[in-house]
């Protein structure tokens, strides 16, 4: 099994064919409307924030629905039984830092009191070829044991992504229980994400 990444349909113009472990939010006229707003250049800062935050909220939606669930029974308030389900683990947020506190909220918002942890990848100037380098990190304890929703808005050249889910992995992540949750993201970056780490 290999991590997902959960990003928006326009981040695929070219209509190029993303990888398996790769999910894009079905196109529906509110999601297009959606970034309609979010992309015109008249668009205010308060309306921009509200309408990006709807579709962080979206792309966490849909990254839930791909978690495992088992059968759960409970009693509900008239003494009927309803035959349900509910998440096979405990999940939690990373953030790549500091466009991905950005989705935070969008997070905390759908999922309560959910942990979030940090971290903090940047360019390493001084190396030929740029390559990311660990800053900083702060998880919580028992991360190797949860899903992660790792929250990065843009997908860029996927170098940041990587690292990311490279320290997780060092810090006993399974490969299969990251989903990279992204806003706008490139086809090059997706493919070369998914190809390196099944991003």
């Amino acid at each position: 099994m290999s991590t997902s990444s959960f990003t928006s349909p326009n981040s695929n113009p070219s209509g190029s064919t993303l990888p398996s472990s790769v999910y894009t939010l079905k196109p529906t006229p509110q999601l297009e409307a959606l970034y309609t707003i979010i992309r015109d250049q008249d668009t205010h800062r308060g309306d921009f924030l509200f309408y990006s935050d709807r579709i962080i909220r979206l792309l966490v939606e849909e990254g839930l629905n791909h978690l495992p669930v088992v059968k759960k029974t409970v009693t509900t308030p008239t003494g009927s039984t309803y035959e349900g389900v509910g998440f096979e683990g405990k999940i939690c947020g990373v953030s790549i830092l500091r466009a991905g506190e950005a989705m935070e909220q969008g997070l905390r918002e759908v999922c309560r009191s959910v942990r979030i942890g940090k971290i903090l990848i940047q360019r390493d100037e001084s190396t030929p070829n740029k390559l990311p380098r660990l800053f900083y990190s702060k998880f919580p304890s028992d991360i190797a044991s949860r899903y992660v929703l790792l929250l990065d808005p843009c997908l860029a050249t996927g170098g940041s992504a990587m690292k990311a889910v490279e320290v997780l992995l060092e810090e006993g992540v399974r490969e299969e229980r990251v989903l990279f949750v992204n806003l706008i993201s490139s086809p090059k970056a997706s493919k070369h994400s998914a190809t390196d780490f099944h991003v």
